[in-house]
């Protein structure tokens, strides 16, 4: 929720114009402003005040606590020219809420963040959990400093400046301190070992609290021993041990809670300690498949994930999902165990289950849901890497395990997206496209496109342009590189489902990769809101360049909506060495209309060298149409109405429509 503060009444007016606009995202306080500011600050996740900066930031300092806590504070001037990204500028939105107030009262946004100011991506703003020293790598992204990307685990992420790459094969080892980024789902040695000392230490004290308060004392030497080891409990689950304090390797989990050697991750393949100037970027790349009997405790099911992960050095941060058999999709421990875990819970049919080939098969499941594996057959199901076998829960009482589970890391699934430019005009550009390009590391396109929307692009993002002629290599450029785990952008003018590249980019993809289709204005779109309103019923766009389909099959398509009486927009109409087909086509429709029917012709439509005419269908000279240009040739009931051209929604006029001829 949003809340809207206000002091005056200019400010009043431009607070009433977003809470119109987002009536189901923002809430409005009134009264004293301070009491509103504050009330506002501790209900909402962001806020927008219509004040003065300098009062603002009077009214929020003393209730600043955490940035990853606090929500994001915009503050909009009085005259509404500014809109300022003034506390939380990622971790509370805050820079994307001025961005969008900014569009929607016409104010310039002000943004200083610096990875936004010069346009890179901040660390903490990728959609992966992240961990170390933010501050610390994002300063030396900024000046340039050498990063090192170190990418155990591929995935899709926006374009970085050229300072932050992969290092060789054969590079020596970044010196320690240095700065660099590990996207990765294992656990640093650090990590790993606290969590074991942590929770070992805990166990050890909570015994000793079941001891003394068992032994025989004196009634005042027990109470005071056992709340002295209370409070040591305590101390034990907030803070890290010393090392000094850690129990020796022998009083470890026992032999029998823990992974055989030959299943846990070798201690060489684990990422060195984390140092100063490092972050972790967290993907969600681990599957966890969970089988349990009927009633299996969530505690149970919980205890055995978070161990098995601990066990195998891996971070439960990238934990992505549980997946289990359709006929545990409301088995109430496994689903508040997911709730618990923070991820969706994914089913699959038993039949799809034991399709899947496993080590580890068994009649028991076999009997009980029709596949003879659960834990490893739903993780498995959907491809990856067998981390971690199928594992069983360990009971306190010695009684059989309810719970099973096994672990997978599925591959990067790379992000195909598949953009329409518009017609050329910068505003025509939709928002959506515009971010999926600053989203992109890889962008594919026509070169001519290319230059449209170069400037949008964030420094470092690898540009991959060819010439006419080449769209079927471009889709395989996209797909390929998005098979690579990349964030792709395919461009093509207009939208790019229709007469562009989403049809070849789609014929080459698989379901191995996401695809994200971006739609945008089309030509005959453009021209239409030029001419006035000639699609205002059923109309059809035919391309008339045989270049991919016979001529037999476009005079046919020509012929039927002839027929049908139907608008029709021509793409392609003529160029240099194919002259005859829009004549053509023209002398089909003229069987069919009137000589007076109304014809409009649109080059460049939305671009600064654009034109536009009206004529009728016996007048148009095909000589002066090209390729730049789109032809829309209005119906029957099409008319010329003050110099516009309008088809009606209906079949027919309404009464004697003024100007109309």
């Amino acid at each position: 929720m949003i809340g809207l503060i206000s002091a005056t009444a200019a400010g009043a007016a431009a607070r009433d114009r977003l809470a119109a606009a987002w009536p189901d995202r923002v809430r409005v306080y009134d009264g004293p402003v301070g009491d509103s500011v504050r009330a506002a600050f501790a209900e909402c996740g962001q806020l927008v005040c219509f004040l003065a900066t300098g009062a603002v930031v009077r009214l929020v300092a003393p209730l600043l606590g955490d940035k990853e806590s606090d929500p994001g504070v915009v503050c909009v001037d009085e005259g509404g020219r500014f809109a300022v990204s003034l506390v939380g500028g990622h971790g509370g939105g805050a820079n994307e809420l001025a961005l969008e107030v900014g569009e929607l009262l016409g104010a310039q946004p002000v943004v200083t963040t610096a990875t936004d100011a010069v346009g890179v991506p901040g660390l903490d703003t990728l959609g992966l959990p992240v961990e170390g020293d933010v501050a610390g790598v994002s300063r030396a992204v900024l000046d340039g400093e050498t990063v090192e990307l170190h990418l155990e685990v591929g995935w899709p992420l926006p374009a970085l400046p050229s300072n932050v790459r992969r290092p060789a094969v054969d590079a020596a080892p970044t010196r320690r301190g240095g700065p660099a980024i590990h996207v990765t789902d294992r656990l640093l040695g650090t990590d790993r070992q606290l969590g074991t000392d942590r929770q070992l230490g805990t166990d050890r004290l909570r015994e000793a609290v079941r001891q003394t308060e068992a032994d025989r004392l004196p009634e005042a030497d027990r109470q005071l021993g056992t709340d002295r080891l209370r409070e040591a409990v305590r101390q034990t689950e907030a803070d890290r041990l010393r090392d000094t304090d850690r129990q020796p390797e022998t009083d470890r989990l026992p032999e029998t809670d823990r992974l055989p050697e030959t299943d846990r991750l070798p201690e060489t393949d684990r990422l060195p300690e984390a140092g100063e100037a490092r972050v972790v970027l967290r993907p969600p790349s681990l599957v966890v498949g969970v089988g349990a009997s009927r009633g299996a405790p969530a505690d149970e099911i919980l205890d055995l994930v978070r161990r098995t992960l601990h066990d195998a050095g891996l971070s439960p941060q990238s934990l992505g999902e549980l997946a289990t058999v359709d006929a545990k999709a409301d088995e109430p421990g496994v689903v508040e165990a997911a709730g618990r875990l923070g991820v969706p819970l994914v089913t699959y049919s038993a039949e799809e289950l034991a399709a899947v080939e496993v080590p580890n098969p068994s009649d028991a499941p076999l009997a009980a849901v029709g596949t003879p594996s659960v834990a490893e057959a739903a993780a498995l199901v959907r491809g990856g890497e067998l981390l971690v076998p199928k594992r069983k829960s360990e009971r306190a009482d010695g009684r059989p395990a309810m719970a099973t589970c096994a672990v997978v890391r599925r591959a990067a699934r790379g992000r195909l997206a598949v953009v329409g430019l518009g017609p050329g005009a910068r505003d025509l550009l939709t928002p959506r496209a515009k971010a999926e390009l600053r989203r992109a590391s890889v962008l594919v396109g026509l070169d001519q496109y290319v230059d449209q929307i170069r400037d949008l692009l964030r420094p470092g993002t690898l540009i991959l342009e060819s010439g006419l002629g080449a769209e079927e290599e471009r889709a395989r450029t996209a797909v390929a590189e998005a098979r690579k785990g990349q964030a792709v952008a395919l461009i093509g003018s207009g939208d790019a489902g229709v007469y562009a590249m989403a049809s070849p980019a789609l014929a080459e993809a698989s379901d191995d990769i996401d695809v994200i289709g971006v739609p945008g204005v089309t030509a005959a779109l453009a021209a239409a809101a030029i001419l006035g309103a000639p699609l205002g019923h059923d109309h059809v766009a035919i391309s008339l360049s045989d270049l991919h389909t016979p001529w037999e099959v476009i005079e046919r398509r020509v012929r039927a909506a002839a027929e049908a009486d139907i608008v029709v927009t021509f793409y392609n109409p003529r160029s240099r060495g194919r002259d005859w087909q829009l004549p053509k086509a023209l002398s089909i429709l003229a069987e069919h209309r009137e000589p007076t029917t109304p014809v409009g012709v649109v080059r460049n439509a939305s671009r600064p060298d654009g034109s536009s005419r009206l004529t009728t269908l016996a007048s148009l000279d095909p000589a002066t149409v090209d390729m730049m240009t789109v032809v829309t040739v209005g119906n029957t009931a099409t008319r010329e109405i003050a110099g516009r051209m309008v088809t009606p929604r209906g079949y027919r006029w309404q009464e004697n429509p003024e100007g109309a001829r």
